[in-house]
């Protein structure tokens, strides 16, 4: 499963969602809720209350003559129990 989590997503909404006590992945298209929500409780031992998912639209891009999209990609927005907190995100 660690292999589907691409990376922590760290943008100004994100980081102002940590004081709400909810944290901010990029993940691969195919992880689900329910698959994401067991692997944060057992990886970080901490209660999910709950989780919210979107795939933002790609953009278009262009670099001279050629154009294209950017890869799609899937955000998924974990929030944790009071007093819970995910060191990964300590600031």
């Amino acid at each position: 499963m660690i292999d589907k989590v691409k990376s922590p997503l760290l943008t100004e909404k994100s980081i102002r969602l940590l004081q709400k006590n909810q944290y901010t992945f990029q993940v691969n298209s195919d992880v689900n809720k329910t698959e994401f929500k067991k692997w944060i409780e057992i990886f970080f031992k901490v209660k999910v209350m709950s989780i919210n998912s979107c795939r933002p639209p790609r953009k278009k891009k262009r670099i001279g003559l050629i154009s294209g999209y950017t890869v799609r990609y899937k955000k998924i927005i974990v929030t944790l129990k009071s007093g819970d907190s995910i060191p990964l995100f300590s600031i």
